[in-house]
């Protein structure tokens, strides 16, 4: 069992001249202190125009001073938007690349598409903005691998060219998607991933893998090598902030506070072992926590120090 973090670099209000440096600069300390603990990734957002939610528009930076102040836990693009007018698929390739690079070849390639508010900013048509996805998450490994690579598609035509620089990992770094059971999502995460990260309870995560098997024998085999994650936020020994997440969750997936709680890293000791437990039944490989502002140093300390070590022998 793994266990990793992700940063939104939330930054609620009131802000004054220096909220979002002290931000930024308090995640770096926080990242350098989950690599000495022994956290296996760590994961940063692409957002744009969330004020509040999310002042991370700009990940690979963010992720490149990471790379220089940790030595082992991985790097991972939590997700980088694929629809061309957010980022062309050439300059992902050469950025995530040359970050592989720059970290000694721990980086994690994760994808997605981003919300109708987002891609309107970008002049993105949401209705294509899965086709767009899917072009260039279908591309990009090949320019990693491909030596010159040329392509003639939908909406990306490259000449024939060196995608440069090419990364350590070989044939590139892992790469994760985010969905539930669609169909046409099945065939992608089974054609593409390594990694593939789904929310919910675990009743929910039971009926995904419920979908794999009744897809058939190709999904089903192309499936079981890929690691399966669940993000949900972390709270742990933290009673006096347990309404609070359970009540943003609840808003967030439009559900209960009551059942908003299955759905978080929360309680004591035992209990957060019997989440493991549950979720590993139903064959999650990896928890991703979400970190809310404000972040707590002693919980990435204490869950750490206190649950990690039995939690990876459940």
């Amino acid at each position: 069992m793994k266990f990793d973090l992700l940063y939104e670099l939330q930054i609620p209000k009131p802000h004054d001249e220096r909220s979002e440096w002290r931000c930024y600069h308090e995640a770096l300390e926080q990242i350098e202190l989950a690599d000495r603990l022994g956290y296996d990734t760590v994961w940063e957002v692409e957002h744009h125009f969330l004020t509040e939610f999310a002042h991370s528009s700009a990940p690979e930076v963010f992720l490149a001073a990471v790379s220089q102040r940790t030595k082992n836990i991985r790097i991972g693009h939590g997700v980088t938007l694929l629809p061309f007018k957010f980022n062309h698929p050439i300059r992902v390739a050469e950025r995530v690349a040359a970050l592989d690079i720059v970290s000694n070849g721990r980086v994690e390639f994760g994808t997605g598409r981003s919300s109708q508010f987002e891609q309107a900013g970008f002049e993105i048509d949401t209705a294509e903005s899965r086709d767009m996805w899917q072009e260039s998450l279908e591309i990009i490994p090949r320019m990693w691998t491909e030596s010159p690579f040329e392509y003639a598609g939908k909406y990306v035509n490259v000449p024939p060219r060196d995608i440069l620089p090419k990364p350590v990992q070989k044939p590139h770094p892992p790469i994760m998607i985010g969905g539930v059971g669609k169909q046409v999502l099945l065939r992608i995460v089974a054609e593409h991933a390594d990694i593939w990260n789904a929310t919910g309870p675990a009743e929910t995560f039971a009926d995904l893998i419920g979908v794999i098997e009744h897809h058939g024998e190709k999904v089903r085999r192309d499936t079981s090598k890929i690691e399966k994650t669940i993000m949900m936020p972390l709270c742990y020994r933290a009673p006096d902030r347990e309404q609070f997440v359970c009540q943003l969750i609840a808003n967030m997936r439009q559900t209960t506070p009551e059942a908003a709680r299955k759905q978080i890293m929360i309680g004591e000791k035992q209990e957060c072992l019997d989440t493991v437990a549950r979720y590993k039944e139903v064959g999650v490989t990896h928890f991703i926590f979400m970190l809310f502002t404000p972040y707590f140093v002693d919980e990435i300390q204490a869950f750490a120090e206190e649950v990690v070590p039995a939690a990876r022998r459940i």
